[in-house]
């Protein structure tokens, strides 16, 4: 069973101006002329974790991570203009050419691997390999499956989802993603934070992570909750453009694919489906295990990912 390399911290961070509003910042860790790999952060809205730098063997790999727009430590903190996926997919080549790195291995999670994914398909002659773990698609059953009423989340978690309704008006029950979206872009402030501490509790409990980033700041839970709601509203911007639909561009790409059988956030079908579309891609199925990437199977696959890609990419 592999474990996590030792801790380190970055040997070089930066702040790269993508237009005239928003600033990402980006760090650097491991070894400078080692192979180039991108993490690729979840949420949408969580920033970049600094535990996932030590997936990697620091001798091997160039580790960059990134704040997306509006997350983290990048600048302005919690914006909505000028963010969606679209965006974000440049941000990421903009990285790439602002680093001078010709091809690299991505790294996601989760939303993250929706985001991978479409980069991939927008860049494919600069992407070296993928590894991909609790891939989610952002098909509307995807999105409905954990935050649609009377679906597949509410109803493993009837009394985190009753909570999740205790501020709705009754008519708005049925609908709790537009309910919840309203609120935390009102302007009314007091509101919307109790809307984000709902939203919030309803991903930190019904999506039980132990290295949850979600913070109890209340301006970072706040900025969260509506990234999140953002994207997920609508469809994470790929409704005109489904991740499936596009996979003839990455078929030769090799790729790792990591999911818990009992994932309740993203249901394994995605990756199955995923892997179904990709004949380059093995699918690693982690029995006992769910969506967080530190649980023992799923870090023990992820580790094994990394060493793999670092020989057939040295």
């Amino acid at each position: 069973m592999h474990i996590l390399f030792p801790e380190i911290g970055p040997y070089a961070q930066h702040k790269l101006a993508v237009d005239s509003l928003h600033t990402l910042y980006i760090e650097e860790c491991g070894y400078p002329g080692g192979i180039p790999v991108l993490v690729i952060h979840g949420g949408p809205g969580s920033g970049c974790n600094s535990a996932d730098r030590r997936f990697f063997d620091p001798g091997r790999f160039r580790i960059i991570l990134f704040d997306q727009r509006g997350c983290g430590r990048s600048t302005p903190h919690g914006s909505l203009i000028n963010n969606t996926t679209h965006h974000l997919v440049n941000d990421i080549e903009a990285i790439r050419r602002y680093l001078g790195i010709e091809q690299w291995l991505l790294f996601a999670g989760s939303w993250g691997a929706a985001l991978a994914l479409s980069y991939a398909q927008r860049q494919p002659q600069q992407v070296s390999g993928c590894i991909l773990r609790g891939t989610f698609l952002c098909r509307p059953r995807d999105i409905d499956w954990s935050y649609a009423a009377g679906n597949g989340a509410s109803r493993l978690f009837p009394d985190i989802w009753d909570a999740l309704l205790q501020p709705l008006q009754d008519q708005e029950k049925s609908a709790v993603l537009p309910a919840y979206y309203r609120r935390l872009q009102s302007g009314n402030e007091l509101e919307a934070m109790h809307a984000a501490r709902s939203w919030n509790q309803w991903l930190r409990r019904s999506f039980a992570d132990p290295q949850s980033q979600l913070g109890h700041e209340h301006e970072d839970q706040l900025a969260k909750a509506r990234i999140h709601t953002h994207y997920l509203i609508n469809y994470g911007f790929l409704k005109e453009h489904p991740i499936l639909d596009t996979m003839e561009t990455i078929r030769h790409i090799p790729a790792i694919l990591i999911h818990g059988r009992l994932d309740t956030v993203c249901p394994i079908e995605q990756s199955y489906l995923l892997h179904k579309h990709w004949p380059k891609a093995e699918l690693h199925i982690v029995h006992q295990a769910g969506h967080s990437a530190f649980e023992a199977g799923i870090l023990d696959n992820l580790v094994r990912a990394t060493h793999y890609f670092s020989l057939k990419l040295a």
